[in-house]
């Protein structure tokens, strides 16, 4: 399972993105929501994991833009704020992860899309 993570804060994105990683999963950091569409452009990853709030275009904005694409992808949006229902409208794997959130919430997280990914290949 490859997953773009997205935060601008340089000590979250190494320290996430490092706890992201295991078994059967590779995590390709970037610091923007434009970095990450250009990451995705040429072999897009499973699932994208990113901040809501980032200089430039927001992670929702980013998100909106890989799902206008592809709407059954994989998208967990991170924020400090209660986002409501509204993205859960945006597509069927959409998932909210309120921060600050533990790891094992992530954790559980991303073994259930993994779960889902591998039934979903077959």
């Amino acid at each position: 399972m490859r997953i773009l993570y997205v935060e601008d804060h340089p000590e979250l994105r190494e320290t996430i993105g490092m706890l992201m990683e295991g078994e059967g999963r590779s995590v390709t950091p970037c610091a923007s929501a434009e970095e990450a569409m250009a990451l995705d452009a040429g072999d897009p990853f499973d699932v994208l994991v990113t901040d809501v709030s980032l200089p430039g275009l927001s992670g929702t904005d980013l998100a909106r833009q890989l799902l206008a694409d592809d709407p059954q992808r994989w998208v967990v949006l991170c924020s400090g704020y209660e986002l409501g229902s509204h993205p859960t409208q945006w597509g069927p794997n959409v998932r909210v992860l309120l921060k600050p959130f533990e790891l094992e919430e992530l954790e559980q997280l991303l073994t259930s899309i993994h779960t889902a990914l591998a039934a979903a290949a077959g």
